[in-house]
């Protein structure tokens, strides 16, 4: 029997999840549930799945089907939709595609002298719990997509909006500000304003967003992107985000 992932606890707790949104709980659906995991966890081919969780074309097919409907996403909303967002911590981090990913054309995939990549654009609160993410290409900078993940964002309850000097720009401040949230953001070191509007002490604890992805990368199918289809790494991305709040 492979190693899994879910106890007793989570499984109960994310059974009544899935009730909620009508997905049949047919006998092996726990299994099908772990054979994502241990997928991601370990990065392994579809093909070299244990016997145990069934048949690897099957497995595969439904996840497919599942990443259509976004169901894991689904899930994650539904997980966090009651978030500590007194703070918010925003970041980006790049992922390596493997060989395999690439191929399909508007895939969040883009190929620098690196090699191809994608990035993960991710939103934190302020126990240090993923609430939102965008998946990007690589090459695209942070500020570009921080819009649109603001705007993904509840920021009604928010007070501070942190994130490091890569997204040093007026008009992200004024976005942000708009919102009636205070935009802790230090200049960059050639700008001819001062940082008086930094709160340091809060900047520090912009280390719980590099916390979190280094928790989403101990899952080898994150870490290096094995998917060709954005929806499905979105799912794998969100069901690891499920699986970070599943204990809470």
């Amino acid at each position: 029997m492979p190693r899994t992932m879910l106890t007793d606890q989570h499984w109960s707790k994310l059974k009544s999840i899935l009730i909620n949104f009508g997905i049949y709980l047919k006998h092996n659906l726990r299994l099908f549930i772990e054979a994502i995991l241990y997928r991601i966890r370990t990065g392994c081919p579809w093909r070299d799945l244990p016997e145990i969780f069934g048949k690897p074309n099957s497995i595969f097919k439904k996840f497919n089907r599942w990443c259509k409907d976004s169901k894991l996403i689904k899930v994650f909303k539904l997980l966090s939709n009651d978030p500590d967002s007194e703070w918010v911590f925003i970041d980006a981090s790049h992922v390596r595609a493997h060989q395999h990913a690439a191929g399909v054309k508007d895939q969040a995939i883009s190929k620098s002298i690196g090699g191809n990549s994608s990035k993960i654009h991710l939103a934190m609160d302020a126990n240090g719990n993923p609430i939102e993410f965008i998946i990007g290409d690589g090459k695209t900078h942070d500020v570009k997509v921080a819009p649109n993940l603001i705007d993904a964002l509840d920021l009604k309850e928010t007070e501070i909006l942190c994130a490091d000097k890569g997204y040093d720009s007026e008009l992200l401040r004024e976005k942000i500000e708009n919102t009636e949230t205070k935009a802790n953001i230090p200049k960059k070191c050639n700008s001819k304003s001062s940082n008086q509007h930094m709160d340091w002490y809060l900047y520090k604890i912009r280390h719980l967003v590099e916390n979190a992805f280094a928790r989403l990368k101990h899952f080898r199918g994150i870490a290096t992107r094995y998917d060709k289809l954005k929806q499905n790494y979105e799912n794998s991305v969100a069901l690891a985000c499920i699986f970070i709040w599943l204990p809470l």
